[in-house]
């Protein structure tokens, strides 16, 4: 097992290399002008080039090569992970040159869902700690591609603000590496690692303000990662694993589910562009991007921190489950309350 200095090294080195690919970046993509322009729905005011999510694409996909040439039989395993995202790269990086139709997208999430699904099986079942054992039977697979379509969309739907997905995506593959190593996942362990690592350097640039943006293509492969990388490690521990992913992404899977629920029921397009999440409205009634950016991640970080705890220490098992079963309901309050005594102090502009 590596120790502690080799693997902030490994991280380390990750984030500087994302921290150079994404200064390049911002030159490249604004010389050819892919740029977002603000718009009535925006959170920005101004164009910001977008794309700079290449950077975690490359820093990701190199490191899971130099694993498959170093760790051959986990070739498969690592195939599973990395040629659907590439595929969910590809189409989102096309959807970010030129608006592609949402079927056409939603296609190939749907298609890179099932093949990672089939490719790493689906999840049969999730340790719920000392509640016991949640097994899923028919409905594993359908959960198993839901969850992967679902996470997918919800990271790109949360990509709004200057370091929010950033931030979020750093701190959960962090809490995955850690609890694929604690269950001898190395090789999910590394790549996990060094996700974090470049997640962390392109917030560089991203913080704010913001110099470049994500984009599609770097938030919903971010996302599609985020999902499979609990389904790489062995078939017993991916029960262990996975609540892990859950925990650390509550905040951005309770703010896409609700806002969706909100928008249903109210009969919008859930497609079309809005400024209705949870984090949206914060920046509405006035938080600075670096204030929401540091809620989510903060609570991602500590959600992650919960999930890891029991696998490094099975003796605090039990207080984990309860302290983890309270962060789903008090993330949850603390969103939404925060959003409403923001808004109350938002002063009425008279007609």
């Amino acid at each position: 097992m590596m120790t502690i200095g080799l693997w902030v090294a490994w991280c380390l080195a990750a984030l500087v290399v994302a921290a150079v690919l994404t200064r390049a970046l911002i030159e490249w993509t604004t010389a050819r002008g892919i740029i977002d322009t603000p718009n009535a729905r925006s959170s920005h005011t101004r164009s910001t080039p977008r794309g700079g999510g290449l950077a975690i694409i490359a820093v990701v996909v190199v490191v899971a090569v130099v694993i498959a040439i170093l760790r051959p039989e986990e070739l498969p395993r690592i195939a599973g992970v990395i040629l659907p995202a590439l595929a969910i790269a590809a189409v989102s990086w096309l959807d970010d040159l030129k608006s592609l139709p949402n079927r056409t997208r939603f296609a190939v999430h749907l298609a890179a869902a099932i093949a990672a699904a089939a490719m790493l099986g689906p999840v049969t079942r999730i340790d719920m700690g000392s509640l016991g054992m949640l097994r899923f039977g028919w409905l594993a697979w359908p959960l198993t591609v839901l969850w992967i379509v679902g996470l997918t969309n919800a990271f790109n739907f949360m990509d709004g603000s200057d370091g929010i997905a950033g931030i979020t995506a750093a701190a959960a593959a962090a809490g995955i590496a850690a609890a694929a190593a604690a269950c001898g996942a190395g090789s999910v362990a590394v790549i996990a690692a060094a996700f974090a690592g470049a997640a962390s350097g392109f917030l560089t640039c991203n913080w704010q303000p913001a110099r470049i943006f994500m984009g599609d293509v770097g938030s919903a492969f971010c996302g599609f990662l985020l999902a499979v990388l609990p389904l790489a490690v062995r078939a017993d521990a991916v029960p262990e694993i996975l609540p892990v992913a859950v925990l650390a992404l509550w905040p951005f899977i309770f703010d896409t589910t609700l806002t969706l629920l909100r928008r249903l029921r109210a009969g919008e397009n859930i497609f079309q562009a809005h400024r209705s999440h949870l984090y949206q409205r914060l920046v509405i009634a006035g938080w600075p991007h670096r204030s929401v950016a540091s809620l989510y991640g903060g609570l991602a970080a500590f959600g992650a921190t919960v999930a890891v705890a029991p696998l490094l220490d099975p003796g605090v098992r039990r207080a984990a489950d309860h302290v983890a079963a309270a962060t789903l309901l008090v993330v949850a309050a603390l969103l939404v309350t925060l959003v409403l005594i923001a808004e109350r102090r938002v002063p009425r502009v008279a007609a």
